[in-house]
């Protein structure tokens, strides 16, 4: 079925008028700013509690200041903003909750684990296409104090990090998205399937999620009937180095290789060599703000026409992993494309 034109095969949609991404903004943490990304990123915070007394406080602040630096980026009141598709990790999402309240712009809270910035900006741009706000935002967070402390161990315990691990970012992106302004254009979007292999290991969440971006990535190409090379990048959210190695050899079972096209955001924002993050980067924060500072800029400029962005997500919390439950995952596909380039 398809509904002026714009639903894509089984699970895609294709915008007939291109929702436009109109700024982007990026907060990270001192060991995010000592990474190879230090210098792209809006503001680095020194300290990581950010003037507050918890992990948690830090988050919040974390958010709001991110959410107000896209705002004014984009020449805004706050009152224009019609609505927030605002995520991170934390239980009922409240970093979120406390950071953005004093905008006092409409919310809608969500949780897609370390895939939710591309469900925020899937939603936030369905949004826009739907005439159902001129500006919406879209916002995620992580602190690697707070997911230690909600997911693992506290800090103070010095536990052992295997080798597949992966490093919660400390930071956050935003994206204001509009009808028109700026040269990067959301064109379409792939909705993921909770895709769920069995495995237990919350250390090794790489291999966890690598299954869902497979199945997302591969969705999108039999959905907008393409190949690896009609991107000039496929870009995962926070498999790491053990994810995307899974993440090829499963694309390379259906007959398509990614390695050209590939990269990681967990991959990038740390230097593996020099940081001992292991596997790489992780968390809400990871995929957003290496998208705004990273890879949104080469969007703009020109230098990348179309990109696959596919944040990933493992869907487990502290209750399911005590009661031995698997760690599903979850990918969203983003199609981002310069404006007056290879679009559809």
């Amino acid at each position: 079925m398809c509904v002026d034109g714009q639903m894509v095969g089984t699970q895609s949609i294709g915008f007939r008028e291109p929702v436009s991404i109109i700024s982007g903004a990026s907060i990270v943490g001192k060991k995010e700013g000592e990474g190879p990304l230090g210098d792209k990123f809006d503001l680095i915070g020194e300290d990581p509690m950010f003037g507050t007394d918890s992990w948690e406080e830090a988050e919040s602040t974390l958010q709001k200041e991110t959410v107000g630096l896209a705002i004014a980026k984009a020449k805004l009141k706050n009152w224009q903003i019609r609505m927030i598709y605002a995520g991170d990790l934390l239980a009922q999402s409240v970093a979120s909750s406390f950071g953005i309240a004093e905008f006092g712009i409409p919310v809608y809270g969500l949780y897609g684990a370390c895939s939710t910035m591309g469900e925020a900006l899937s939603l936030g741009s369905m949004a826009v296409a739907g005439g159902y706000g001129d500006y919406v935002l879209a916002v995620t967070s992580s602190h690697f104090g707070s997911a230690e402390k909600e997911f693992r161990f506290p800090l103070a315990y010095g536990n052992q990090r295997p080798l597949s691990a992966t490093w919660t970012v400390t930071g956050s992106g935003a994206c204001v998205l509009g009808q028109q302004g700026g040269r990067a254009k959301i064109t379409g979007l792939t909705t993921g399937k909770i895709i769920d292999y069995g495995l237990k290991d919350s250390l090794n969440m790489g291999a966890c999620m690598a299954p869902a971006a497979c199945d997302t990535i591969y969705q999108n190409f039999m959905d907008f009937n393409r190949m690896p090379e009609d991107y000039d990048k496929i870009v995962t959210g926070d498999l790491g180095k053990v994810g995307q190695q899974i993440l090829w050899d499963l694309l390379a079972e259906k007959g398509y290789d990614i390695s050209k096209q590939h990269m990681d955001c967990g991959m990038e924002i740390y230097d593996a060599e020099t940081q001992d993050t292991h596997s790489g980067g992780s968390g809400c924060g990871c995929a957003a703000t290496v998208f705004v500072s990273y890879i949104l800029p080469r969007i703009e400029a020109g230098e990348w026409k179309r990109v696959l962005f596919v944040p990933t997500g493992a869907l487990l919390s502290k209750v399911s992993f005590n009661e031995g439950q698997s760690v599903p995952g979850i990918a969203h596909a983003v199609v981002v494309e310069c404006a007056g380039e290879g679009g559809e």
